[in-house]
């Protein structure tokens, strides 16, 4: 059955963007090391990314996370090759998109749900962008939440003002085990959160 869902990477600190968010660097300053779990040496991670992946049909996002990634998706979006449909959620539709792109624009949540269902069909439906990954949950229209937690302090490095790239990167050293039913390896703890979302307890492996 066709899911919703919402997908972040954070820091043990609680951020998913390092400072200095811009166009040419739409994570911030060093916050690329976020993502680096599915694009690295990690096996399990990039294995991960391709089982979830497989499972998407559509995508949402708000119109800031596609207004920072655009110029690196291109006409493709965030699937590349796949080209699956981007609903973004926007007051108004930008001047330049890329021809022959995938995405579409709408005004509403609900807009951007209802196409995307549709053009899912029996797959998920993946909810991209932290600000409009909130709206949906506050709605109560998510199904489940997946949480992959990188061992890095952003705050550390904001704090100290220090150089660009910067993001403290703590020690890996965990080994792969499990802890309880959360997943560890490489130092990358990746878990999902079932609902009802108010139960916060009810924390599952990613498989």
């Amino acid at each position: 059955m066709s899911k919703v869902r919402f997908e972040i990477s954070t820091s043990l600190d609680g951020y998913v963007t390092a400072s200095g968010v811009r166009a040419e660097e739409p994570m911030g300053d060093g916050g690329q090391l976020l993502h680096e779990w599915a694009f690295g040496a990690d096996e399990r991670g990039r294995e991960l990314l391709a089982e979830n992946q497989s499972s998407v049909g559509a995508s949402i996002a708000g119109r800031r996370t596609y207004d920072l990634s655009v110029p690196w998706w291109g006409p493709d979006g965030p699937s590349g090759s796949a080209r699956l449909p981007l609903f973004v959620v926007s007051h108004s539709e930008p001047e330049q998109v890329p021809d022959g792109g995938v995405y579409t624009f709408v005004d509403s949540p609900e807009e951007a749900l209802e196409q995307a269902r549709a053009a899912a069909g029996e797959k998920d439906v993946d909810i991209m962008g932290a600000d409009i990954g909130q709206q949906f949950i506050r709605a109560g229209r998510v199904d489940e939440i997946h949480v992959h937690l990188v061992p890095l302090e952003v705050a550390r490095a904001v704090a100290a003002h220090l150089a660009p790239h910067s993001v403290v990167r703590l020690s890996q050293n965990f080994g792969p085990r499990r802890l309880g039913t959360l997943e560890v390896g490489v130092g990358i703890f990746h878990g999902d959160i079932n609902p009802p979302l108010t139960d916060m307890t009810s924390v599952q492996l990613v498989r």
